[in-house]
C-alpha cells in the first residue's frame, strides 16, 4: 500500500505484524545472552549513561512507573535499579512480550506487562503512575502524536512526570546507508511515513525481509506542541550530540559540524 494513503489503524496493525516477525532476531546472538546474564543479578540496568543520569535525578525510590513501547521489557525491568516498584511495560507485540516475561522470571521483578495498542488501552488500566518513560523510536511508530500524548498524560497521576529519551528529528533527514550519508536525503518536514520492508533490528543486521512497517516523521515542534496540547508542562529539555539508535548512525558522532542526534525531554502533569 502507498505510504501516502495508509490509514493509521492499518499502519498500527502492519507495525505489529512487523515487530512480531522481527522478534526472533532479537533472541539471536550475544545481546540476548547478555540480558539473561545481567538480569540474573540485582541492580542490573540497560540504560546508557545519559538516561541513567536523568532517571537518577528524579528520585524514583518506591515510585511506580509505566513504559510505553517497552519492546522486550529490558528497560521496564531496569527501572528497579533506580528504586521504582510495580512498574508496567506496554507494547503491542505479543512476541516481544514473551521475551519480556522470560527476562522478568530471570530477574524476579515485580513489574508486569500489557499487550495492547496504545491507542486502545483497556478501560481498567491504572491511571495513577508516578512517572512514564518513552525511549528510542517509540514516537516514530505513532501516526497521531497529539493523541498519543493525551493517552500518555492520562496514565499519570496529578504531578506525575513523563520522561522522553529519543532520536532527534533532525537525524531523520540523513540515511547512513546511502553513498552520501552526510548529505540530507529527506525533508525535515516530510509528511508521509516511510514504508519499510526489512526486519527491525538494532545491531546493523539487514537483508531480512519482513512485513511492511510504517515509520512516521515528527518535527520537534510536533513533539512539543503535542505535549502542551495534552496538558503537560515541560520542565526540562536537553539536546545531545550522541546517538541512542541503531549502530549505523554512529558515523554522525564526534564531527566538527555536529548534528543534534538525540534529546531528553521531561514534562509533568499538573497537580
Amino acid at each position: 500500500m502507498d505510504s501516502k494513503s495508509i490509514d493509521p489503524k492499518q499502519a498500527i496493525a502492519a507495525n505489529r505484524q512487523a515487530w512480531d516477525h522481527s522478534a526472533r532476531l532479537h533472541r539471536e546472538g550475544a545481546f540476548w545472552q547478555e540480558l539473561l546474564t545481567g538480569f540474573s543479578a540485582p541492580g542490573f540496568s540497560t540504560f546508557d549513561a545519559k538516561m541513567t543520569a536523568t532517571l537518577s535525578g528524579l528520585d524514583l525510590q518506591g515510585k511506580t512507573g509505566v513504559q510505553i513501547g517497552c519492546n522486550n521489557g529490558r528497560e521496564t525491568l531496569s527501572l528497579s535499579a533506580f528504586g521504582a516498584e510495580r512498574c508496567l511495560g506496554i507494547d503491542q507485540s505479543v512476541e516481544f512480550l514473551k521475551q519480556a516475561e522470560i527476562l522478568k522470571e530471570v530477574s524476579g521483578s515485580d513489574c508486569s506487562f500489557l499487550c495492547s495498542d496504545i491507542y486502545a488501552l483497556p478501560p481498567d488500566i491504572r491511571r495513577d503512575f508516578d512517572f512514564a518513560v518513552i525511549t528510542i523510536g517509540v514516537l516514530n511508530w505513532m501516526p497521531d502524536l497529539a493523541r498519543f500524548f493525551r493517552v500518555a498524560a492520562g496514565l499519570l497521576k496529578p504531578g506525575g512526570q513523563l520522561v522522553i529519551y529519543e532520536t532527534h528529528p533532525v537525524l531523520e533527514m540523513f540515511d547512513p546507508e546511502t553513498d552520501t550519508p552526510f548529505v540530507p536525503s529527506e525533508s525535515y518536514f516530510r509528511q508521509e511515513p516511510f514504508a519499510v520492508d526489512s526486519a527491525i533490528t538494532y545491531d546493523g543486521r539487514s537483508g531480512h525481509a519482513a512485513p511492511t512497517s510504517y515509520w512516521y516523521i515528527h518535527t520537534m515542534s510536533d513533539i512539543i506542541t503535542g505535549m502542551i496540547s495534552a496538558g503537560l508542562t515541560i520542565t526540562g529539555f536537553e539536546e545531545h550530540a550522541h546517538s541512542n539508535r541503531e549502530v549505523d548512525y554512529a558515523i554522525y558522532e564526534n564531527r566538527a559540524p555536529q548534528l543534534p542526534m538525540s534529546f531528553t525531554l521531561i514534562a509533568a502533569r499538573p497537580g
